[in-house]
């Protein structure tokens, strides 16, 4: 198993993207916390795992909140001894135009992606440091930690800098043996790229289908979506990669979307 009794921290993950991550890690022996806003739905992952065979646990983190990543790091370390990996998942995604949007969402945009890797890197990033163990931290990108595109100014701007903190995190963990990296999915079905598919119908005016093919996949090369699958595998390498060869880098995974 890749990450035999590995403690991993994934937020964001009692659905989606984090969810799919959170079983993979499993099944290569993690045990992993599904760490969530919404503590009876990461229960509820939790026990879908640990039914399977796996190791789980669910606890309540609101990544913005610096107390609750604390207190919910410190209860990781109490109870199974460290923390390992941390996959900063967690985030959410609003369709606007610059001219009309709020302060207010631009702020909520940057605090879940932006404040919530910082809170939960620097927490996980001690528990590593006093372990001696090191680790690895995975942030979750996006293309458009590369690109831009319409309608999505808070999302591209959080996203292009978790590149730059990932960077920085790579410089300041090394001495400790702490690795980080980003992983930068194309768009994968998701209930959060659900949600976008009328919201930009409705925007660029054009037809729900239309967004899918001439918006979401029409750079790709082979019109598909990246499945969580993708993603979750991509994970598991990243987490799993044993030296500090590999760090401070961004992995597009987007059948093509974007080729560095």
């Amino acid at each position: 198993m890749l990450l035999n009794q590995k403690v991993a921290v994934i937020t964001g993950s009692a659905s989606g993207i984090g969810k799919e991550i959170a079983f993979e890690y499993a099944r290569e022996g993690a045990r992993v916390v599904i760490a969530d806003l919404a503590l009876d739905a990461a229960r509820a992952t939790a026990d879908e795992i640990n039914k399977t065979g796996g190791t789980a646990m669910g606890i309540a983190m609101d990544v913005t909140s610096e107390e609750q990543v604390d207190q919910g790091i410190a209860a990781v370390v109490a109870a199974w001894g460290s923390v390992d990996i941390l996959v900063s998942n967690a985030g959410i995604q609003i369709i606007s135009p610059i001219v009309d949007l709020s302060l207010e969402k631009w702020k909520k945009m940057l605090a879940i992606h932006l404040d919530g890797a910082f809170l939960t890197t620097r927490a996980c990033m001690r528990a590593m440091i006093a372990s001696g163990n090191g680790g690895s931290i995975i942030y979750m990108g996006s293309v458009h930690s590369h690109e831009a595109s319409p309608l999505k100014a808070p999302y591209v701007s959080a996203k292009h800098g978790l590149i730059g903190l990932a960077k920085v995190v790579a410089k300041e963990g090394a001495k400790n043996n702490i690795r980080s990296n980003v992983i930068c999915p194309g768009f994968v079905r998701t209930p959060l790229v659900d949600k976008q598919i009328p919201e930009q119908a409705k925007q660029f005016g054009i037809s729900e289908a239309d967004v899918i093919k001439n918006v979401m996949l029409k750079d790709t090369v082979d019109g598909e979506f990246t499945t969580t699958a993708d993603v979750a595998r991509t994970a598991t390498f990243l987490a799993s990669f044993p030296t500090n060869a590999l760090t401070g880098q961004s992995i597009v995974v987007s059948h093509g979307w974007f080729m560095q």
